[in-house]
């Protein structure tokens, strides 16, 4: 048996860059900063910063191009994946990715969020919080 679980709680670094496939199926990535604050052996506190980029598809998608923003705190739960392709000079390139499962908006509640929370998930819009759920669409890896 395997596990592939990201969870993430951290803020968005810039609006979402919205694609639309040729299919129409919609796809947003997002970038989102984690921050981990620690005493050195001074005793002086230091912050490191962590970068993730996050691909959200469809409902996510959606949700995310209407109701997340730059600054928005996000929980973001999903699986890393990995890729690799040919930039334009004919390089091999590589990134990780965290394919998100689910996304709950964290912070001030602001009139632009939906009605009833903020959370969303693969398998349903956002309407009341729910606990998050792993895309169905993608459970060819479940042991069962």
């Amino acid at each position: 048996m395997s596990l592939n679980k990201v969870m993430l709680i951290g803020n968005v670094g810039k609006d979402p860059e919205v694609r639309h496939l040729e299919s129409g199926v919609p796809v947003v990535t997002i970038p989102i900063a984690t921050t981990e604050r620690y005493k050195d052996k001074n005793g002086e506190v230091k912050e490191q910063t962590e970068w993730h980029n996050v691909v959200l598809w469809r409902a996510l998608a959606e949700f995310a191009e209407k109701y997340v923003h730059k600054g928005k705190q996000v929980y973001i739960e999903g699986k890393l994946r990995s890729r690799s392709w040919e930039d334009q000079n004919g390089q091999k390139r590589y990134t990780t990715e965290i394919i998100a499962d689910a996304i709950r908006l964290l912070g001030r509640k602001s009139d632009t969020e939906p009605q009833g929370g903020g959370t969303t998930t693969a398998d349903k819009p956002a309407a009341t919080p729910v606990e998050p759920v792993i895309d169905q669409n993608e459970g060819d890896d479940l042991p069962f």
